[in-house]
This record gives C-alpha cells, sequence and structure tokens, in this order.
C-alpha cells in the first residue's frame, strides 16, 4: 500500500517509490500498477477500491477451476465442489481478501494448467498457439511475484508433457522441449519489461534479484543442509505448512493424498497431472533455504480438485475432524463474544454489542455443525459449509470494531486533519493502516512496545496514538487533552501476552482502547528523522 501511494503520487508508473531505505523494488510492478488503477492513482484510497482486485482474482481462479475440473472429470458437480473446497481452505480466504498479496499469481500461475486439463489433447499437441498463451499467461504471474517462479512452473510443465507421452523420454524431448522453452523464454521476457521500462534497472537488479531472491538461498541459522532437515525452515515444515494451508480441510486434504496412494494403480490422467503439479512445486520451493507453504499456494486449487475427484470414496474421519475443529471454533467465538457483550472482559457495559442476527446465526451454524458430526450422510456437505460459516463467524465477531467503537469520530478526523500525528509501529509500513482511520493526518511511527508509555510520549510529541487497558482510564499531564477514542484489536503478541490472553486477560492484551492526546511537547528536528515505521 504504502509503494502504491508513493509511486501514485510521483505520477508516473516507474520507478516505483518508497520512503523505506531498500524497500522499493520489494516486488515487480504489476501489483503495484493494479494497485494505482483499483484506486484511480490514489483518489480513491478506501479498503474497497485496495480489494476488489485480490477478490477478483480469487473468483476468476475458482471459476477456471470449476470449468477444468468439471470438463475432465465429465461432471459439473465435480467442479463446482472443487472451487468451493479452493475458497474454503484458509489460505485462500486469509491471502485471498487482502490488498496486495498473493492471488494475482495463483491464477496466472494456474490458468496454462487448467488450460491442459479443460482442452486435454488440443492443447497438449498445440504446436504454437498453447505455448504463446502460456507464456503470457505465466510472465503476467512473474511480473506480480516474481522471475523464480518460472522455475517450478516450467518443471511441472515438462512434468504434464512426460505424462502425456506415456513416460518416453525420446518423444517429449523431440515434440515438447521446444514449447517449455519457448514457453519460458516468453516468460521471462515479459519479466523483462520492468528493466526495460523502469529507468533505473540497477536497482531491480540489486534489491530484487539480488536482495529479495538470491538471498533466499542463504544460510539462515547454521548451515543449508543442516536448515535442510531440522528448524522452521525445514523440509518437513515446509510440507507441514502447504497441507495446513488447507485450515479447517487439513485432514481431508490428509486423507484424500492418502486416498491417492491407495489407488495408485488405477489413477487417471488427470489426477496424475494435479499431483505432478503439485510435487514439481513442492520440490522446486524446497531449494531455497527460505521455505514457506506460503509458496505452496499456487498448488492449492490442485488440492482442492483432487478432493473433488476423491469425494465421494473419501472417508469420514477427515471431515469429522474439520466439524470437530469448526465446533470449537464457533463455541469458543460464541463464549468469547457473550463475555464481550456482558463486559466480562472489558469491565464497560454497553461498550460492545451484537444484534440479535449475529446470535441467531452463531446458534444456527452450531446446530448444523452438529447434525453434520452426529448424522452421516451428510457430514461432507456440512463439513465444507462449515468452513464458510465459520468464515462468516469472525467476521460477525469483530463487527463491532467496524462500526463507531473502532473507528474515530468524524470531528476527530477533521481536528487532526494536516497535522503531525505520532501513530504505534510494529512493523514496517503500519502507518499505511491509520491513514485510512486518519484520512488528511501527517502520520509518523513510534515503536509499538512504548504505546502504554503515556508520560514518556506526552513528553515527547505534540499529538499522538497512545493505548491503555480497556477499564483503565489513561493518566495524562494537566495541559494534555484527549481529542480522539477507539477501540483496537492488537496483533504481534509474545509468548507471555498469548498466555495472558489465555488466562483470561483479554481487555488488556487482546483489545485496547487507543487515545488521540494533544499534549503541551514541541517535537525537536532531529526526532523527526527516527520514523519506526520507516
Amino acid at each position: 500500500m504504502h509503494i502504491v501511494r508513493m509511486t501514485a503520487d510521483a505520477g508516473a508508473w516507474l520507478p516505483l517509490q518508497s520512503e523505506m531505505d531498500g524497500i522499493k523494488n520489494t516486488k515487480p510492478p504489476l501489483v503495484f500498477w493494479e494497485g494505482i488503477a483499483s484506486t484511480s492513482w490514489g483518489q480513491d484510497w478506501t479498503l474497497l477500491a485496495l480489494r476488489w482486485p485480490s477478490v477478483l482474482y480469487t473468483g476468476l481462479t475458482a471459476f477456471f477451476l470449476f470449468l477444468a475440473v468439471a470438463r475432465f472429470s465429465g461432471k459439473k458437480q465435480t467442479g463446482l465442489i472443487a472451487a468451493l473446497v479452493w475458497l474454503s481452505f484458509f489460505a485462500t480466504y486469509r491471502y485471498g481478501r487482502p490488498f496486495l498479496t498473493d492471488p494475482p499469481e495463483v491464477f496466472w500461475l494456474s490458468l496454462p494448467f487448467f488450460a491442459l486439463l479443460y482442452w486435454g489433447k488440443s492443447a497438449f499437441e498445440s504446436k504454437l498457439l498453447f505455448p504463446l498463451l502460456a507464456g503470457a499467461s505465466f510472465g503476467l504471474a512473474l511480473l506480480s511475484k516474481s522471475f523464480a517462479y518460472i522455475v517450478p512452473a516450467a518443471f511441472a510443465l515438462g512434468l504434464f508433457y512426460w505424462r502425456w507421452r506415456e513416460w518416453s523420454i525420446p518423444k517429449v524431448l523431440l515434440q515438447d522441449l521446444y514449447k517449455v522453452i519457448l514457453i519460458s523464454v516468453l516468460s521471462l521476457g515479459v519479466f523483462a519489461l520492468w528493466f526495460a521500462l523502469d529507468p533505473f534497472p540497477q536497482e531491480v537488479w540489486k534489491e530484487f534479484v539480488l536482495g529479495e531472491n538470491a538471498g533466499k538461498f542463504q544460510a539462515r541459522s547454521s548451515n543449508y543442509l543442516l536448515d535442510l532437515v531440522r528448524g522452521g525452515d525445514s523440509i518437513w515444515m515446509l510440507a507441514l505448512t502447504t497441507l495446513a494451508n488447507a485450515g479447517l480441510f487439513t485432514f481431508v486434504l490428509i486423507s484424500a493424498l492418502l486416498q491417492c496412494w491407495r489407488e495408485r494403480r488405477f489413477i487417471s490422467l488427470e489426477e496424475s497431472l494435479l499431483l505432478l503439479l503439485a510435487l514439481a512445486f513442492f520440490i522446486v520451493l524446497s531449494l531455497p533455504s527460505q521455505r514457506s507453504g506460503r509458496y505452496l499456494l499456487p498448488v492449492m486449487p490442485a488440492f482442492a480438485a483432487l478432493i473433488a475427484v476423491y469425494w465421494d470414496r473419501l472417508p469420514l474421519w477427515g471431515f469429522r475432524i474439520a466439524l470437530l475443529l469448526q465446533l470449537i471454533l464457533l463455541s469458543v467465538l460464541s463464549w468469547l463474544g457473550g463475555n464481550l457483550q456482558l463486559s466480562s472482559f472489558l469491565g464497560q457495559p454497553g461498550i460492545w454489542s451484537y444484534s440479535p442476527w449475529h446470535w441467531a446465526f452463531m446458534g444456527i451454524a452450531i446446530a448444523l455443525i452438529l447434525l453434520g458430526i452426529f448424522t452421516r450422510e451428510r457430514s461432507k456437505v456440512i463439513a465444507l459449509a462449515g468452513c464458510f460459516l465459520c468464515y462468516c463467524a469472525l467476521t460477525s465477531s469483530l463487527s463491532p470494531l467496524e462500526g463507531s467503537l473502532g473507528r474515530y469520530s468524524q470531528s476527530t478526523i477533521q481536528d487532526v486533519a494536516g497535522k503531525d500525528v505520532w501513530v504505534p509501529c510494529d512493523y514496517r509500513a503500519k502507518d499505511e493502516e491509520y491513514r485510512l482511520l486518519l484520512p488528511g493526518a501527517i502520520l509518523h511511527g513510534y515503536l509499538a512496545k512504548d504505546a502504554n508509555q503515556i508520560d514518556l510520549l506526552s513528553a515527547t510529541y505534540p499529538l499522538l496514538a497512545a493505548q491503555s487497558p480497556i477499564g483503565m482510564d489513561p493518566v495524562i499531564c494537566e495541559s494534555c487533552k484527549i481529542v480522539g477514542k477507539r477501540m483496537e484489536m492488537r496483533a504481534r503478541h509474545s509468548e507471555a501476552e498469548i498466555q495472558a490472553i489465555l488466562r483470561g486477560q483479554i481487555g488488556e492484551h487482546l483489545f485496547v482502547n487507543e487515545y488521540l492526546i494533544s499534549t503541551p511537547a514541541t517535537i525537536a528536528l532531529p526526532l523527526i528523522a527516527k520514523d519506526a515505521c520507516r
């Protein structure tokens, strides 16, 4: 968001702009260009304008997944299940809504593989048309994320052609190798447009190629080989986090993979292609020393397709685990919401309230999940629906923060417009969130760990946002003035804070009051450069 805003303010598509040293060419420009276009060069700076491109990409991926699976399976119901299963994955929910995350490269990387599954022989035997279209699609994926994605994509494409030629190496070398090379060269050519159009290509090489990509092969803790087999960046953790992308359907995905193994002698062409796609990406993306299940998001549609293909043959245990997880989540949200509404955690009656529709929805959702647990023939469908019910329940449970409780009043926004305001930052560019809360203010950052040190902050900054536990009014100086207030849900907790939250200290660590405080302090010029958000 920061790079989009700065680039839009500069009035040119390139070079990308940023106030942060070394963080400017952190991603290729396509996603930033989409943000510039969707916000009308920063003039429509709203959550809707920032998020709709990601939602559109997510919807298009689900639609083309439906078409591909419905075509090769011969059943529209199977295609619909595949699309819904993919949308039910937690990774799709988590990364498919926010601005500037992963939907663009997932869509563009998946599209050629969807085409091969949909058209089959026509696409595989195409000598020029499909390679050209696939190269353009992969190129847009590279221009959205990284040129490095061409390695797993080309590897997967080579395996697809090899399987199509019935594992004949001479045939694939003679008839298909040039296609893979053409697709790779064309896609890299599309990516190279960044270097051709950017007036400072040497900065792109330094920050993106060497910093963002080559740096991922450096050992992160001990040495490369040891990191491969142990620790948070091990290949085992990569496998675990990839499966965990399915969220509540993790065990359903595991059961589908086990079913594939049991039926490996009778596996269809399309099923083998889906497995080869996942295998190719896993092998290649296990090579960098920085390994994350997020890098495997492009294979999640393939996993969803496998679940859909085996849907009727999958055992119930995976779905029942999903239902139990959903029941636990809905119960926790209901318990937490009830205590918040009764002010058991907040200590201030009436500040957190839900409509009767919220409680009606929570009751119906829990009853439906219980029906799925105890009704064998409905378990699978209800487990799938339960994923969406949980996401809706989470949204509804946090809805009070989307109203006046979590927002500054319009009068407060008008009061601070054009003024310097210091806000807490726990990561770079955190102030971009505050630009949505305090449009028109000139924002600076201080370390978030000091957000409750009101005495220190009041003596340092003339206008600041400070935080205080729920139920405790902030102690401010005599000449200080509170000009605004809202409730905030904190993130990035320490281990000790998480343990305190689990013990019920919700109003101290999970939810806090945030106050805009005007002080008599006069900011010293050297402090202006010390911006924790940068």
